[in-house]
């Protein structure tokens, strides 16, 4: 495989798409409308960060980085998520691939620090862990997790981009 990470161009729209779509297509606790946060987040300018895995050419894996509020007022603080691999190539290192250079991105664009929703058993070798002093509503607390960057950890509710609640 000739994988290469890269930022998002104008023309990757369609192939993003489709590998979010087919990546959450039988994945557990969706309501499969990935696709259309990432649509909304491009279109209310609210993609901090988006990374593709390209191999050979073809769009293989996506990740986006967007800004979240935090009831404490903190700044600087994102979203990672949706991260999408093709399904015929999942478990194949791509995802870490992908989850490493965007916080490398994030982290060296002066970010203080980053959310997300997921399965802690594949996100703590990352070095997320969960943090009871921040709270995403009606969320099991042990899949709501956050890396620190810099400065002191925010306490408070946690509010994404109004675009997660985009439906088709």
């Amino acid at each position: 495989m000739n994988l290469i990470i890269r930022n998002e161009e104008e023309g990757d729209v369609d192939a993003i798409d489709s590998v979010t779509t087919a990546a959450f297509l039988n994945a557990p606790h969706t309501d499969h409308t990935e696709q259309y946060i990432v649509r909304e987040l491009r279109n209310s300018n609210a993609l901090s960060i988006s990374l593709v895995a390209e191999n050979q050419g073809e769009i293989v894996g996506h990740v986006a980085i967007s800004p979240v509020t935090i009831s404490d007022g903190s700044k600087e603080w994102f979203g990672l998520g949706p991260i999408s691999v093709s399904p015929n190539i999942q478990r194949s290192g791509i995802g870490s691939k992908l989850m490493r250079s965007v916080l490398e991105s994030l982290k060296n664009s002066g970010a203080s620090g980053c959310v997300l929703l997921g399965d802690p058993a594949y996100y703590s070798r990352f070095g997320f862990q969960t943090a009871p002093s921040l709270v995403l509503p009606e969320v099991p607390p042990e899949y709501f997790q956050s890396l620190q960057f810099s400065g002191v950890l925010p306490s408070g509710e946690v509010t994404y981009h109004e675009a997660f609640n985009a439906k088709a």
